[in-house]
């Protein structure tokens, strides 16, 4: 379906003007953007030394500026822990008081959502290319290179081109057992990994409305792997909530004018969508979760965890299937909490105690298996079932294994059976 080719401007399109100074822009447009939050984790370690060769000897804004530890907590090698050392010497240099050392640690994105971070508005970017989660605040949340990002810290500025928008319209109501991560499966097997490379994608719809702050997190983070420049929901009551009591700065939000002008609509209707699954190898080979249940595939290791979905509600749900049951003979099911905080309350709710009873491992708050670069990874000719967000070959090992991408609750159905499993089963 056709975008809309009135006058306005998108959500992104306003933003980034308010963010360059400027009435209106264009997709192709190259503007200065005043940055509202930059964020690095390890990776912002490189970002250091062009910052000294530029000559800057100051970042532009401290209280703008944090820096979260989360792929390799604590250090698992020398190289990591000579990234985080190099971290936390920048930081004692430049006197930046928002670091999230080990200890307060925990999944960057993670860390700036529900520290409220970010706020409707913002031009915020990070040196990860899941900073898109941020999206979902109503801001234009995006990954950029360390040379990037020792510009930003420099000047406080960015200097973009404004990308098309596809916006992806949503209706219809999640049925039990189906949740926001087969949503944003459903929507990347139609745009696919490169449908949106380098644009905007803007969801709305009356489902995306009814969707709570946990789940909109996670259909933004994974436009990610649909290429896209940034992942978006307008602002509303569901976020000014949210926010209200944690907003580290003023709010100013903005929302898509009626004629805006986009590149594209996808309409997607949920209604009778069954659990979906992203089988072996990328995150757009989607298929029904039913589907891949008939063909009984085995699995190795189970993963809930990951920016995408480890909050405590995805962890509530996985408890709640696991309660009672037992980890199948010969499955690793790693579990890993997105934040310190959520630990904490996971601790609390004895939700710890529910996935380590059933022979579940329970990780400190970080990146974890996600990644394939500290713990969990998987040997050559291994399956994991994950809640992760990319399957490509290598992602979380041996280039050889095999990664199927699905919602925590299925994950935790999965972990049970040893195969494969819709999670609707066990509900």
């Amino acid at each position: 379906m056709n975008g809309g080719t009135g006058g306005g401007l998108t959500l992104a399109e306003k933003i980034l003007a308010r963010a360059a100074g400027l009435e209106a822009v264009v997709p192709g447009q190259i503007v200065d953007g005043r940055v509202d939050l930059a964020m690095m984790h390890e990776q912002g370690a490189q970002t250091v030394g062009p910052f000294h060769e530029m000559g800057a000897e100051r970042v532009w804004d401290p209280d703008r500026v944090v820096i979260a530890i989360d792929h390799w907590v604590p250090a698992s090698t020398e190289g990591a822990a000579v990234l985080h050392q190099i971290l936390r010497k920048f930081a004692r240099e430049q006197h930046l008081p928002h670091f999230y050392d080990v200890g307060r640690h925990g999944i960057c994105h993670q860390i700036l959502a529900e520290d409220g971070w970010v706020v409707p508005g913002d031009l915020a970017v990070g040196t990860d290319s899941h900073t898109n989660m941020l999206g979902a605040m109503g801001a234009v949340a995006a990954g950029i290179g360390p040379t990037e990002m020792a510009a930003v810290l420099a000047l406080g500025k960015i200097w973009l081109k404004v990308p098309p928008t596809i916006r992806v319209h949503v209706t219809g109501r999640l049925g039990p057992g189906v949740t926001a991560k087969d949503l944003v499966l459903k929507v990347l097997g139609e745009i696919r990994t490169t449908g949106a490379t380098y644009k905007a994608v803007e969801f709305s719809g009356p489902t995306i409305a009814a969707l709570p702050m946990t789940d909109r997190f996670t259909v933004c983070n994974m436009t990610t792997e649909m290429g896209a420049k940034c992942g978006m929901i307008g602002a509303d009551s569901v976020t000014t909530e949210y926010l209200r009591p944690i907003a580290k700065h003023a709010m100013h939000p903005a929302a898509a004018d009626a004629d805006a002008r986009y590149e594209r609509t996808v309409e997607v209707d949920v209604d009778g969508m069954p659990p979906m699954v992203a089988c072996p190898y990328s995150p757009d080979n989607v298929r029904p979760l039913p589907e891949v249940v008939g063909e009984h595939v085995r699995v190795d290791q189970v993963f809930l965890g990951s920016c995408t979905n480890a909050r405590i509600e995805d962890l509530r749900e996985g408890a709640r299937i696991l309660k009672g049951q037992k980890v199948h003979a010969g499955v690793r099911y790693i579990v890993s909490p997105a934040s310190t905080k959520i630990y904490q309350q996971a601790l609390k709710e004895g939700l710890i105690e529910v996935f380590t009873e059933a022979g579940a491992v329970f990780t400190n708050s970080s990146c974890s298996a996600c990644f394939g670069g500290n713990m969990g990874i998987l040997a050559p000719d291994e399956t994991c079932a994950s809640s992760s967000n990319r399957n490509f070959p290598g992602r979380m090992g041996a280039k050889e294994a095999r990664i199927y991408l699905m919602s925590p609750a299925a994950t935790a159905a999965t972990a049970i059976r040893g195969e494969i499993t819709d999670p609707r089963e066990y509900l």
